[in-house]
């Protein structure tokens, strides 16, 4: 650590702090374009020059006659940082001029407006008017960068964020820059767009509006949007995302910085793949007895997940309730009578031999909600068996940046990790299934009990985003011949359909409490909309389940687990913070 005056103001550094750092330690913004931190130094956008000097021991200050860059400069102890000298000033209203000579200036229908680099800069930094009088340069747009991207030409600073990206991070080095001074841009070789499966980021790297996301383009604009802070649940990495919504409908999920976790990208499976939410195959009410109907096969129902068929969900409330209940849709709730029947129907298929009740928890949940399920169902004298569902696994761990011939890095050279393992709290459901069940039994035994007839009922929890990655047709086959199939879930799948009670659960985006990652860290999810039609969050569906009183809250949840559950005591103040807490006194490397 070293001491640096920024403006007068004293703070202390770490020895790799460049001079924009030291200076937002001060609480000072020094604008920037090419920089981050994730990324080599280049500086070529020349908008962080700023005045610097040394004091020296006798308490004398020597600037530098001519300006630095701060992106390139480190803050070494005794550095004098000047930023709001008429110099400086100066420097930053031309640089600013110059950028925007051929800038098209079409705010009002780029998505980068409201968030925009150019647009803050000038307001804080640049000038009212410009003094171009000459028409602009206009260059084509171009969208075969990548299927996921837009290049808007005419907008581009030229900061190389992105090539730096592809080439430093994804290392597939898809995005090149042609030509040189005043025509240079942009571009992809022939037949190679930018779709490699990080290729979203180049995005958010964007500090104009050059590159967007053709799946957000013109859809929102961002002064409307609501943004909360969660975690994507497509993998184990566990990414810290920003949830954008508005009118309670998604529109985009972004990455949200966390060194503990994955950094500051994120992967285009888990930036795309929270559309399942608003798909027609969504369960919107729960339902008490099977459907009339056969089943449809695991093939139709995945086709509709997808969202690429008429999703049936029982959306009328009459759908949830029995034939002899009164059906006034003005006032009827059909939670109360779901649940109780949901309670009768456990106690009956339990009997005197709870072994041959089966609970199947699923890696989708989250620790609070697995605590409260299992906690209720061990409550009695009779003793179900608590079991963990399919974990889904695809492949082997993704890892980046990637050599020219694709091949992974090493493991102490890995950027960023897409887990193999495509669900976010496998670690923390087994944590709490040991704790209840005294081992940890898996879904295959469960089977294999249940295809033997040694199984009279069963609770089963899905939340699998896509129902093929969760019970495939073997199970469900199984499972629905069981006289008491009790399924809470959010997607239509022939499980859903032969359940004898069906609790309409809800997604990632919808509910709140703790996943715990592949390397131990355990990180809130927050709910950025409201749980859609009739159903219900999983927390709460649960709390009102095992009658407890009051109010669904996580924190007090985890309170309570974390005395009860040692290897969860890490979690006992109730509050993770921001970038989440490892449940670990030596937290495990995230490998990312």
């Amino acid at each position: 650590m070293g001491t640096v005056f920024v403006n007068d103001v004293e703070i202390e550094c770490g020895p790799q702090d460049n001079l924009i750092l030291a200076a937002r330690k001060a609480g000072v913004e020094i604008p920037h374009y090419c920089w981050h931190p994730d990324l080599s130094v280049v500086a070529s956008c020349r908008m962080c020059l700023v005045e610097v000097g040394e004091k020296k021991p006798d308490g004398t200050v020597v600037m530098q006659p001519r300006l630095i860059p701060g992106c390139q400069t480190l803050a070494k102890p005794g550095t004098v940082i000047r930023t709001d000298s008429d110099k400086v000033k100066a420097s930053q209203a031309q640089t600013l001029e110059y950028l925007l000579l051929n800038h098209p200036l079409d705010c009002s229908i780029c998505d980068q407006a409201g968030e925009c680099y150019l647009q803050d800069y000038t307001f804080k930094f640049g000038n009212a008017h410009s003094r171009l009088q000459e028409p602009k340069v206009q260059r084509e747009d171009k969208y075969h960068i990548g299927e996921q991207i837009a290049l808007f030409t005419d907008r581009c600073v030229m900061c190389t964020r992105c090539v730096r990206f592809t080439r430093e991070i994804s290392g597939t080095s898809e995005l090149h820059v042609i030509s040189r001074g005043s025509v240079e841009e942009i571009e992809v070789f022939p037949d190679q767009p930018c779709n490699n499966k990080l290729a979203g980021n180049v995005v958010d790297l964007c500090p104009v509006g050059a590159l967007c996301s053709k799946d957000f383009l013109y859809k929102k604009r961002v002064w409307w949007l609501k943004s909360q802070d969660s975690v994507c649940n497509l993998c184990s990495t566990g990414c810290s995302v920003h949830v954008d919504q508005n009118e309670n409908k998604l529109y985009r999920l972004r990455p949200r910085e966390n060194d503990q976790a994955q950094g500051s990208f994120m992967c285009d499976e888990g930036r795309f793949g929270w559309k399942y939410i608003h798909r027609d195959a969504r369960l919107l009410a729960p339902r008490l007895g099977r459907l009339s109907h056969a089943p449809a096969s695991a093939n139709e129902h995945a086709h509709a997940a997808n969202g690429n068929g008429n999703g049936h969900a029982p959306t009328a409330l009459s759908a949830a309730l029995p034939v002899d209940m009164p059906t006034d849709l003005a006032t009827l709730d059909p939670w109360p009578a779901a649940l109780e029947a949901t309670r009768t129907a456990i106690v009956q298929a339990m009997g005197k031999d709870g072994h041959k009740f089966v609970a199947i928890f699923s890696p989708m949940m989250t620790i609070e909600e697995a605590y409260m399920l299992a906690k209720f169902l061990r409550s009695g004298s009779v003793k179900p068996t608590l079991a963990l569902g399919p974990v889904p696994v695809i492949g082997e761990d993704d890892r980046y940046p990637k050599n020219h011939r694709g091949e992974a890095p090493a493991l102490e050279a890995t950027k960023f990790t897409i887990a193999a393992e495509k669900c976010p709290n496998r670690r923390g459901v087994e944590m709490v299934l040991k704790h209840f069940q005294g081992e940890l039994i898996s879904f295959d035994k469960v089977l294999e009990r249940v295809e033997r007839g040694d199984v009279t009922g069963a609770y089963v929890v899905g939340g699998y985003t896509y129902p093929e990655t969760g019970y495939d047709q073997q199970a469900m086959t199984a499972l629905s011949k069981l006289p008491t199939l009790i399924v809470q879930d959010l997607l239509r799948s022939p499980l859903t359909e032969a359940a004898t009670i069906l609790l309409a659960s809800s997604s990632f985006a919808e509910r709140e409490g703790t996943f715990i990652n592949q390397a131990g860290l355990a990180q809130l999810i927050r709910a950025a909309i409201r749980p859609l039609g009739e159903c219900r969050a999983d927390g709460r569906l649960l709390f009102e389940l095992a009658g407890r009183k009051g109010v669904f809250n996580s924190a007090a949840i985890r309170r309570e687990m974390a005395t009860e559950i040692f290897s969860l005591s890490a979690l006992g103040s109730g509050e993770l913070g921001p970038l989440g807490t490892f449940i670990t006194k030596q937290p495990q490397p995230a490998t990312v």
